[in-house]
């Protein structure tokens, strides 16, 4: 018999003692990236939340997705869950906020490298794979319950799709318009900068409308380690057997999904009408 889960308890137990200090440091860091997305999202009143999203849904997505934000921001205001609906947007923007801060470049690596697309597409493939609770195990033992945790496991199950689609943006760019501005004297950072960001940026923002919907559905999850949020009245609902509770957390999960999909997919659709 094969006991590999003894080795990973091994392994997991070592970088504890020896790590320890990196991970109250990381703890700190993110605590504090959350604290201030909930900061500004309270400080706000409702209406002007919700007139300020309205008017985003209807620049990036049209009157109807406008109309649908305005009624149904409203409605869960109405059914008492804006602190919850704010508690998870903010971890849902921290999330997607770190993801891309290390996804990108390593998209952008992955296309410029074959070597690191190679490595790389393995690790991305098992961190898709990977059922979504197993991520809040590690989380819960490096980090303790709570927001940070929560959002570690968030930010490395909804990272691969941003990585994917960054590399592939990039490799999509015309070769002829990458020799001309070589050419043309571009080094290496202004054609990645100025030419090659610019003509991915529609696949790009395809990933971060991905890696938004990954990160709102395992917040709801990382309720079950007290990150807080509509996931965690979805979860009083189940243990409670409160059944109508349960629905209404989950419209109003369904709601900030529709809303945060409609909006960064105009953001996409938008720039390709552009390109």
């Amino acid at each position: 018999m094969i006991n590999i889960g003894q080795y990973i308890e091994v392994a997991i137990n070592w970088t504890m003692v020896h790590f320890s200090t990196f991970f109250d440091a990381v703890n700190a860091g993110i605590g504090s990236f959350i604290i201030g997305f909930q900061h500004i999202l309270f400080g706000i009143p409702f209406y002007i939340t919700i007139l300020i999203l309205a008017a985003l849904a209807w620049m990036k997505a049209g009157r109807g997705t406008a109309i649908f934000t305005a009624l149904g921001l409203l409605l869960i205001y109405g059914m008492g869950f804006w602190e919850a609906t704010m508690q998870t947007l903010a971890l849902v923007l921290s999330s997607t906020c770190l993801a891309l801060i290390v996804g990108v470049p390593l998209g952008v690596w992955t296309a410029n490298s074959p070597r690191a697309e190679k490595i790389l597409r393995p690790v991305l493939d098992l961190m898709q794979t990977m059922p979504a609770f197993v991520y809040l195990i590690p989380a819960v033992l490096f980090f303790g319950l709570g927001a940070v945790p929560g959002v570690f496991a968030t930010i490395i199950f909804a990272m691969p799709p941003v990585v994917r689609l960054t590399g592939l943006g990039i490799r999509q760019v015309p070769k002829n318009v990458v020799e001309a501005s070589r050419s043309f004297g571009a080094t290496r950072w202004q054609l990645l900068y100025k030419v090659q960001l610019p003509l991915a940026l529609p696949t790009i923002l395809t990933g971060v409308n991905q890696t938004i919907m990954m990160s709102l559905s395992m917040v709801v999850i990382a309720a079950m380690i007290a990150a807080g949020g509509l996931g965690e009245i979805v979860l009083k609902g189940i243990t409670q057997m409160k059944i109508g509770l349960g629905f209404e957390g989950g419209i109003a999960v369904v709601i900030l999904a529709i809303i945060l999909d409609r909006i960064t997919q105009g953001m996409a659709g938008r720039k390709n009408k552009k390109g």
